[in-house]
């Protein structure tokens, strides 16, 4: 399978890191271009900053059980695996249409037989979820975050690690830009999840300035 650097695509809205140049995720031409189709079309999925990281990280880490909030239709999702080719992945997402187009890009990609795919609420979902797991990808409603963190952590095996994305909200948490007015309660909460896991005794978390801001929390 080939692979390739995706160029560079920064949606509108969101910052531009100066290490944005130097951190172009390698994927392989098939994921390649359903990426590219999922930009074309304004459907969320992580930015080239985010997506290096990840892949960066998973090299190393190869966790065998992963969960994912927000699904979208999979790309980030086939990019973990495709790096972690022994994981399993249970995806959660509430979009039928998303969950649909994220079934026959998983079929596509050979990938159907280590994903269970969850059609509904991330917050009912994880409540119903038995087992725990090694690593999880947080990437649904941001405002949901903090209410999801004590389900999360309970998911999480000890020396997992939760990776939560856009947790820096354009700049607002840093204060490089202003807060929207009519985004306040969003920064607010997603404030909280920030605080709560910075201070949280049972986690070991660093705020990474990368892409749209991620935190990275271990499980102690």
């Amino acid at each position: 399978m080939k692979y390739g650097y995706a160029h560079m695509n920064t949606a509108a809205g969101e910052r531009a890191t100066p290490t944005a140049q130097f951190n172009r995720p390698a994927v392989s031409d098939k994921i390649s271009a359903l990426r590219q189709s999922a930009f074309d079309r304004q459907i969320p999925t992580a930015d080239d900053e985010t997506l290096n990281f990840l892949i960066t990280f998973l090299s190393a880490y190869q966790p065998k059980n992963i969960l994912e909030l927000g699904t979208a239709v999979g790309i980030s999702g086939a990019v973990m695996l495709d790096i972690c080719k022994t994981a399993h992945l249970t995806t959660v997402e509430r979009d039928e249409k998303f969950f649909a187009e994220a079934a026959e890009n998983f079929s596509a990609l050979g990938f159907k037989d280590r994903v269970t795919q969850v059609l509904g609420d991330a917050g009912e979902t994880i409540e119903t979820l038995e087992g725990q797991f090694d690593f999880i990808f947080l990437d649904c409603a941001k405002v949901q975050y903090i209410k999801y963190l004590p389900r999360l952590k309970n998911l999480l095996k000890s020396g997992g690690v939760l990776l939560a994305d856009d947790v820096l909200l354009f700049g607002w948490l840093t204060g490089e830009a202003p807060v929207p007015e009519k985004r306040k309660m969003l920064y607010t909460h997603v404030k909280e999840y920030v605080d709560a896991v910075t201070a949280d005794k049972e986690l070991t978390t660093t705020i990474i300035n990368l892409g749209d801001g991620l935190a990275l929390s271990v499980k102690k």
